[in-house]
């Protein structure tokens, strides 16, 4: 069974608190909808960095961009040899972003993109879905830039779906389901 990626369809999903995934079960590359519990996020006041990648910002030998080319990133994001990141679902969130719900953050390092980060926006709720690092640190430069961005419109936590020792440094914490839809449900409300 094949999980429709329309615009509509995923907006509906994320709105209720589901992102398409590979099944666990499946030996082929098939997609289901996913709303684990416990949910991973990072409240933003609780984003942390170390200090040597304070010295990383501090140094800035890189720049960064904000949604100057998501396409870009989404396919550097699938660029691995294990992905869930199809063509079709590349097609899918480029459809999103270029209708205004989903959002790329771009590092670049001597005119090549280095790192980055992207997710679908709704409302005041924001789940990143992938990144990707050809630089040491760029990907973890492109997560705090959008922390920073999304701190600036108004948003208090992004859903990063599943925990992995990577968000656990940066202060990511497993709430239960039931939190994380009431938490939500407040964000799409706005």
């Amino acid at each position: 069974m094949s999980v429709d990626l329309s615009v509509k369809n995923l907006l509906y999903a994320y709105s209720h608190g589901y992102f398409p995934m590979d099944s666990p079960i499946s030996s082929g590359r098939e997609l289901i909808w996913l709303c684990p519990d416990p949910r991973t996020v990072i409240f933003l006041s609780e984003f942390h960095l170390s200090r040597s990648m304070k010295r990383v910002l501090a140094k800035q030998q890189f720049s960064i961009r904000v949604n100057q080319d998501f396409e870009g990133v989404i396919k550097s994001c699938a660029d691995r040899q294990n992905t869930w990141i199809s063509p079709q679902m590349i097609r899918a969130y480029t459809t999103l972003h270029q209708r205004g719900f989903a959002d790329s953050v771009e590092v670049v390092c001597d005119g090549i993109l280095c790192g980055g980060v992207y997710g679908v926006k709704i409302a005041k709720a924001f789940f990143a879905e992938s990144m990707f690092c050809r630089r040491h640190n760029m990907s973890k430069v492109a997560l705090w830039a959008l922390v920073q961005k999304l701190k600036h419109e108004g948003h208090t936590y992004m859903d990063c779906q599943m925990m992995n020792p990577h968000l656990k440094t940066l202060g990511a914490r497993e709430i239960p389901r039931e939190d994380f839809l009431c938490l939500l449900k407040e964000s799409l409300s706005h």
